[in-house]
């Protein structure tokens, strides 16, 4: 490690840019491949994203099993055209061998009535310690509070990053022979619980090198969650009753996020989880963070109605995200993308992977990822870290003064439920009209003093508009892409769509899609 000017520059084979699952398991398969790791985390390596924040389900299923034949079948069959079947086989095969070298590491999977070892649960917070414990043992340099806020690259070739220590506004720079991007979705500050940083940082830090998007069409994604409360754990709701304020049981089709919406649309929602019995309520306690928000109010969710909302979650638990091939690969060298930052249309389709899919994902393409890139890496030699690297980022065009209006703008675009849950085409065009404005705005913010900010402020607005382009080409209703003019399934739309660009955004059918999706 060397500073200059205050500067920390580092020099890494690997540069792991997000400290949730995916990227975790990046560096960890990084580090087993040799490779000399970085991992820069925009809060802390434990704590912060999606998964710390309470108990995620995972799938673990043996190869070849009847389990297994039936969680490829469940996810095609909810996939709606969308699902590799081959790929899903793949990413539970990975996470079978990985969770079975947990419990060897010593990782404490929970057990169940007959003492054996449950590995279809993980305890977030506790997960991601035992990771972060493991990368240091490991020899990985974890930067902590520090967001990446640019690519660096070299002929071409995707060189490392820079970005801004948090706690005293330092810049940082490491050089690497290759670059995973593990720094989750896009929830554009919505509140849900756990995305506060997920703001599509690796989307707009990739596009800036060129790299495509896939799959930002289907990023309809709400939980449901009780009203002033951040939590969408979603699980219990499988035990609940939803009616209206006067108590007439809410009749909607579709899951339980339809019916949540489709009350909506008409006033409050109210819920009850009546349906558990003492078994299950007992075993859902045991996530005590999902009744945080009962016992502050001292309401008993099984016997009171509580009122309910729906927070958006975008391509956190949706299935947009970067274009990536078998190995993570992106289409440029020298950057691999995993976890949720990476598009999941071949593990959920046209529907969220929110739980177990995405959590498998998350592990799967992270320890592959760490693999492609720690090789792509030793092909260059040591003379990666002498290369001339150059920064990618946007120019910025102004200094303005007031970058929340901004965030603002581009929220209302896409956080009701009449811009992401229902769409309509009339809406969608209104919405790209207004969302180019807003990426105007975010450029003129781009010289001020909150850099970081700015930054989030740019890939929200990018992400944004990738989504309702996306969503235009897209004609027809489709898993969580629910058009109110255009309720029906095409079924020669069952391709996936391609997205990307910054000045001019793109959106178009990718080639070849269609085949593979009916195979």
């Amino acid at each position: 490690m060397s500073r200059s000017k205050d500067r920390v520059d580092l020099v890494a084979d690997v540069l792991v840019i997000g400290g949730g699952p995916a990227g975790c398991w990046a560096a960890l398969s990084a580090l087993e491949a040799g490779a000399k790791v970085v991992l820069a985390e925009k809060g802390y390596v434990g704590t912060s994203g999606a998964t710390a924040a309470g108990n995620s389900s995972i799938i673990y299923t043996a190869p070849a099993s009847q389990g297994r034949a039936k969680a490829i079948a469940a996810r095609e069959s909810r996939g709606l055209g969308l699902v590799d079947g081959s790929a899903v086989d793949r990413v539970l095969d990975e996470v079978y061998f990985q969770l079975d070298r947990l419990a060897v590491w010593g990782y404490g999977f929970p057990t169940i009535e007959d003492g054996s070892s449950y590995r279809g649960s993980m305890r977030g917070v506790d997960y991601l310690r035992f990771l972060r414990q493991k990368l240091i043992k490991g020899g990985a340099t974890i930067l902590d509070q520090s967001p990446a806020t640019e690519l660096l690259s070299s002929d071409g070739i995707v060189s490392g990053a820079r970005g801004v220590r948090r706690i005293d506004g330092a810049p940082w720079q490491v050089r690497a022979g290759a670059v995973v991007i593990a720094s989750g979705g896009c929830a554009f500050l919505s509140g849900a619980i756990g995305t506060r940083n997920l703001t599509g940082d690796g989307y707009l830090m990739a596009a800036e090198v060129g790299a495509r998007m896939s799959g930002m069409d289907f990023s309809g994604q709400y939980g449901i969650c009780p009203v002033g409360a951040s939590v969408t754990k979603g699980i219990i709701y499988y035990w609940a009753t939803f009616s209206d304020e006067t108590g007439n049981v809410i009749a909607a089709k579709g899951d339980r996020q339809d019916i949540v919406a489709s009350g909506l649309r008409n006033g409050r929602v109210y819920a009850i989880l009546d349906k558990a019995n003492e078994r299950v309520q007992s075993g859902m306690r045991g996530q005590a963070n999902i009744f945080m928000p009962f016992d502050r109010q001292g309401i008993d969710p099984f016997t009171q109605r509580f009122e309910v909302s729906l927070l958006y979650e975008g391509t956190v638990r949706g299935t947009g995200g970067l274009l990536i091939g078998n190995d993570t690969t992106t289409d440029i060298p020298g950057l691999y993308a995993a976890g949720d930052a990476a598009s999941r249309e071949s593990m959920a389709g046209a529907t969220s992977g929110g739980g177990g899919p995405n959590s498998s994902w998350a592990l799967a393409t992270g320890v592959w990822a760490g693999a492609a890139a720690t090789r792509f890496a030793q092909s260059l030699g040591p003379a990666h870290a002498t290369r001339l690297v150059a920064s990618v980022a946007t120019k910025g065009n102004g200094r303005g003064s007031d970058i929340a209006a901004v965030q603002a703008g581009i929220q209302r675009e896409i956080l009701p439920l009449d811009r992401s849950f229902f769409r309509t085409g009339a809406q969608l065009d209104a919405s790209a009209q207004a969302l180019e404005t807003s990426w105007a705005d975010a450029l003129a913010h781009q010289d001020g003093t909150d850099y970081p900010k700015a930054r989030e402020t740019l890939a929200m607005a990018a992400t944004a508009r990738w989504m309702v382009a996306s969503s235009r080409q897209r004609s027809e209703s489709r898993g969580i892409h629910r058009r109110t003019d255009l309720k029906q399934t095409d079924p020669a739309q069952t391709h996936r769509i391609a997205s990307g660009g910054l000045d001019r955004v793109w959106a178009q059918p990718q080639a070849g899609t269609e085949q593979k999706a009916a195979q």
